[in-house]
């Protein structure tokens, strides 16, 4: 049997450059190309502030981890989470447009199939075919027993 060898660590992710990853690789990156894109429309002043808050977000993206998940998935779930109602109640009430119908059950009467006795010879004819891994097929009554080789065992 081939022997596979387990990945380990899966929910660790990659590291490409140094200890960045590549998830923060690409916010870094895009967040630069931000930045490079304000500085061409903007005055100085104007690209100071908008440029050092997209470093300031984009650095919050890629590094900042709360409760040991990244930064967009808390976002995610915060969202997720601030949607759905805050009290669930269960209500005992039946509608009434559902009718419900009840069949009544009749019990089945069980039959039990006879036990079957197998005989010495028969339980010493199964620990043959067990043992021969299937190359002996078991006899048939009556008849002789050969054991024929399998060409598929060798």
């Amino acid at each position: 049997m081939q022997q596979f060898t387990v990945p380990q660590f899966i929910d660790v992710e990659d590291k490409i450059i140094g200890p960045i990853t590549a998830r923060q690789f690409v916010i870094m990156l895009s967040g630069f190309l931000l930045i490079a894109l304000c500085y061409r429309l903007f005055s100085f002043t104007l690209f100071v502030a908008v440029g050092l808050s997209i470093f300031a977000v984009s650095g919050i993206f890629a590094f900042l981890k709360i409760n040991g998940m990244p930064f967009h998935f808390f976002i995610l779930n915060f969202i997720q989470t601030t949607k759905r109602p805050s009290l669930r109640v269960w209500s005992t009430k039946l509608n009434e447009n559902i009718d419900l119908e009840s069949e009544e059950v009749k019990p089945k009467k069980v039959v039990s199939a006879p036990a079957r006795i197998f005989s010495t010879s028969h339980l010493a004819e199964l620990a043959l075919i067990v043992d021969t891994q299937g190359v002996y097929k078991g006899e048939e009554r009556g008849a002789k027993s050969e054991i024929k080789p399998n060409p598929k065992n060798f």
